[in-house]
């Protein structure tokens, strides 16, 4: 959520930091700006709406080598250019990512000393504490580390001073934040991919640090004004995973790579041998209950997890959503594992139920696709993801590679929980083997959902249903198609239509059903006839074919284990939810009031 880029060097910054800007697009923002060094003084633009508004106030031949810049998402304020970052008080000028959580005491205590304020921001008070504490200290980092201290809530911050035409300074807490030195020059910002036209190698700030950064140096200091030393992390994928190589969109292309992700992401850790499982999850075997925690679509795959866990290995699982967890009395034994789901390893509510964890004493997991991310790094275990970088705000290989490390942990447990015997992990072996051309047959057969995809565009509502697993599956197709469609779409529980939700029903309305689990075919289908009495459009997905036509369209998927069926489950309804979007103009990677990154609460 919001983008955060800092350039200092030999070359001309505007354009760097403009290029920068760009490639954080895909975390979400309604405005944007820019500050730079010109002539002794701190000149600062910003926009309303896309970045091709700002770029049309910029000069990228402005001599300036020392810029930052911002992508804001609002929070506090509506979006508009005053509230927009940069902001400036007295000689600071800071970009700002995160929530001042006691803004409202700072800058009522900082009217009372003269100060006014712009802005309905809660950044804002930043610049001005920056500047009063700065009167006495008359040094820059001390004045930061003072402030910092002042400071509750979470804060990524670029800081720049008219007394220093020649540093930017960090502080980070809560909020990522990296720094990366090039050839020709040095950067801040709030994630890899904005640096890499520049540099793959780059350095996490923790929690309390603070830098300045110039044209050669980089110097890091602890909360005591120590300098310390940080290791320097190289990104390992290509910066080809960030740009668009051809596809009309991120989300189009992400979906194409997963078959290759979910290769990637089985081949880290499992060679087709149960002493590569026991290598790699082990220490699962030590836990008796399970608590899944995360947000959004992360949470989708724990609820599929739970489904897949307590039938093939007998643990008892809870899935929880992040942002209630934390706030909610827990009941852990001792033997509880918490699992902490995250594409980005920096969501905040993730990231606080995390540590609520950890602070009651509980073993914590983190499946997590960033290295070295807040989540990866504060979890007792950790799992990468193989995902590479995802820029679609809606996501797809992400998901899948969540799924994958699931289906992994799934067979293990099952085994030594002797649930699954010999024969059938043999036969789960197999379907893995067959799994990548499975997912590419079913991407290459994108045709099909499209013609689907044309038939629903147009209609107000939709629904899903499924039952067990199946319904576990329709919360993800449901929520892909309505946040980047904006068609409300629901998934419900196939047995509650009649408890209520049938009353919805009328013609034409779109049912998508889910039908995977032989046990419960027959009686999803008795629901689904149900909804095509009311005179629903419905639209079935199964490899179970039909014994008769009670179904306007079929969406055939390959059979597999059960394990591995929900990954094949979910590729049609991107395909679709991608088709109906475009068909309704949306803008399909950056979906409105959506972010990728969610790092405030």
């Amino acid at each position: 959520m919001c983008g955060i880029i800092g350039y200092i060097g030999a070359s001309k910054a505007i354009p760097i930091v403009y290029s920068g800007l760009a490639s954080l697009e895909y975390r979400g923002y309604d405005s944007a700006g820019i500050a730079y060094f010109l002539n002794d003084d701190i000149k600062v633009i910003k926009e309303k709406g896309k970045l091709i508004n700002l770029k049309e106030k910029l000069n990228f031949d402005t001599d300036t080598f020392l810029a930052i810049g911002h992508t804001r998402w609002a929070t506090h304020g509506e979006a508009s250019i005053t509230n927009a970052h940069p902001h400036s008080v007295g000689k600071f000028t800071v970009v700002h990512n995160g929530i001042i959580e006691n803004y409202s005491t700072l800058k009522e205590e900082l009217k009372m000393r003269g100060y006014t304020f712009k802005s309905e921001t809660d950044t804002e008070v930043i610049p001005a504490l920056l500047d009063y504490y700065y009167k006495d200290e008359q040094d820059i980092l001390k004045t930061i580390n003072k402030v910092s201290k002042k400071l509750i809530g979470s804060f990524a911050l670029g800081i720049i001073c008219r007394d220093d035409a020649n540093a930017i300074y960090a502080l980070k807490n809560s909020s990522p934040l990296i720094i990366a030195k090039s050839k020709t020059g040095n950067f801040l910002a709030s994630d890899v991919p904005a640096i890499l036209k520049y540099t793959n190698k780059y350095i996490l700030l923790d929690d309390g640090d603070m830098a300045k950064i110039t044209k050669d140096t980089i110097t890091i200091y602890d909360t005591n004004l120590n300098t310390v030393n940080k290791e320097t992390l190289t990104f390992t994928g290509s910066k080809k995973t960030a740009e668009k190589n051809g596809y009309e969109h991120f989300m189009l292309k992400e979906i194409n790579e997963q078959d290759k992700v979910f290769k990637d992401t089985i081949g880290s850790y499992f060679d087709g041998t149960i002493n590569s499982l026991e290598k790699n999850f082990g220490f699962l075997k030590n836990f008796k209950k399970i608590n899944i925690v995360a947000c959004g679509s992360a949470y989708h795959t724990g609820v599929i997890a739970k489904h897949l866990i307590e039938e093939y290995a007998n643990i008892l699982v809870y899935t929880e959503v992040a942002s209630e967890y934390r706030y909610q009395k827990n009941f852990y034994d001792e033997d509880t594992l918490v699992i902490l789901v995250s594409q980005s390893g920096e969501t905040a509510d993730t990231l606080a139920a995390l540590r609520k964890a950890k602070n009651d004493g509980i073993k914590t997991l983190a499946i997590v696709n960033v290295l070295g991310s807040s989540v990866a790094r504060e979890s007792d275990y950790c799992i990468y993801t193989k995902a590479g970088i995802e820029v679609s705000v809606a996501t797809t290989k992400a998901y899948l590679s969540q799924l994958t490390v699931f289906s992994l942990i799934t067979m293990y447990l099952g085994y030594i929980n002797k649930v699954i015997k010999k024969d059938e992990l043999e036969s789960i072996f197999k379907d893995i083997k067959k799994m990548p051309k499975l997912i590419k047959e079913e991407i290459n057969n994108y045709q099909e959902y499209y013609n689907i995809a044309d038939k629903i565009s147009k209609n107000k509502q939709i629904f899903f249903i499924g039952r067990g697993l199946d319904y576990a599956n329709s919360l993800e197709g449901s929520l892909k198609l309505k946040e980047i469609s904006y068609i409300n779409s629901v998934a419900y529980q196939a047995g509650e239509l009649k408890h209520g939700t049938i009353s919805l029903i009328e013609a034409s309305t779109p049912v998508i059903a889910i039908a995977t689990n032989k046990d419960l075919v027959d009686k999803t289908i008795s629901n689904i006839k149900e909804t095509k009495a009311r005179g629903a459009f419905v639209i079935y997905e199964s490899f179970i074919e039909p014994v008769d036509k009670f179904y306007d369209e079929f969406i055939k998927i390959p059979e597999v284990h059960p394990i591995l069926e929900s990954i094949l489950t979910i590729i049609p309804l991107q395909l679709l939810a991608y088709k109906v979007a475009k068909n309704n103009n949306c803008d399909i990677d950056k979906p409105r009031n959506l972010a990728k990154s969610v790092t405030v609460e």
